[in-house]
C-alpha cells in the first residue's frame, strides 16, 4: 500500500512523471467537475505538458487531455509512480 507521507500535490508532478490519485481537497462545482471528468481517487494521472508561465497544467486522465490551474490541481494529492 501507499504511504500518506509520500503524497503530493498534482501540481508538483514534473513534465512526464506519472501519478496516482489519493484524494482531493476540492469543494463545490469545481470538485463535481473534477469528478465528471474521471480523476477520482485511485486513477493513474501523467503530467503531459505546463504553459510557459506555469499556469496552466495539462495532464493526461483516461486517455484524456485535460487542463488545471496551478492552484486547483495543488488541491489535488498524488503518489507519484
Amino acid at each position: 500500500m501507499y504511504n500518506p507521507a509520500k503524497a503530493s500535490s498534482l501540481a508538483d508532478l514534473t513534465v512526464g512523471t506519472t501519478g496516482k490519485i489519493s484524494s482531493l481537497e476540492l469543494n463545490g462545482l469545481l470538485r463535481r467537475r473534477v469528478l465528471d471528468l474521471g480523476m477520482v481517487p485511485g486513477t493513474q494521472v501523467q503530467c503531459i505538458r505546463r504553459s510557459p508561465a506555469g499556469d496552466p497544467i495539462a495532464f493526461r486522465v483516461r486517455n484524456t487531455t485535460i487542463a488545471l490551474r496551478s492552484n486547483d490541481a495543488s488541491l489535488i494529492k498524488v503518489y507519484p509512480m
